[in-house]
């Protein structure tokens, strides 16, 4: 399902009006299955889309953190995007530690939390929590394209992110 702020001018690309004429892609994401089918083995990464929803839906969802730390112990990519970012949060690495600790992170900024006047109705903002558990948290100017890699972690910053993750995760894929 599209949220109708998705749709808005501001946020449409040509990579958006792509998908919305691409009726096999449409059905694919109609018929994904559910994250709990998800095994890793089966894979050879994995990519977290943006969007608002990761902050309430995955951050603390026992199946999604399971299936990034089994990604990560198989020493397979994790890229996320946006707000999806909020997925690693909560994710531990073999000692204990937070996966984001000590590494170079993207995500949405509070200032263009601030821009799109949420700040008071996210459940928290992802670049504080990032901080707080130790994340290199890095970003550029608000809405610009910004995509960082440490390691097995792919990160980007924005909606206007996506593709340059996507594009860092394409190049570690065939590096």
């Amino acid at each position: 399902m599209i949220s109708g702020t998705s749709e808005l001018a501001d946020f449409v690309t040509e990579s958006t009006k792509r998908f919305d004429n691409d009726s096999d892609a449409q059905q694919q994401l109609a018929t994904t299955l559910p994250l709990s089918s998800i095994k890793q083995d089966d894979f050879d990464a994995v990519f977290y889309p943006g969007g608002h929803g990761p902050l309430w839906d995955l951050t603390k969802n026992t199946d999604s953190i399971e299936l990034i730390e089994a990604f990560l112990q198989a020493h397979k990519a994790v890229a996320t995007v946006c707000h999806a970012t909020a997925v690693l949060l909560n994710v531990k690495d073999a000692s204990g530690d937070y996966v984001v600790k000590g590494k170079a992170i993207a995500g949405f900024t509070n200032s263009e939390e601030d821009a799109v006047q949420l700040t008071d109705i996210v459940p928290f903002l992802l670049e504080d929590e990032l901080i707080k558990r130790g994340a290199d948290y890095q970003k550029t100017a608000d809405w610009q394209a910004f995509a960082v890699q440490d390691g097995l972690l792919i990160s980007g910053q924005n909606p206007a992110s996506s593709e340059l993750a996507a594009q860092k995760l394409l190049a570690h894929l065939s590096a």
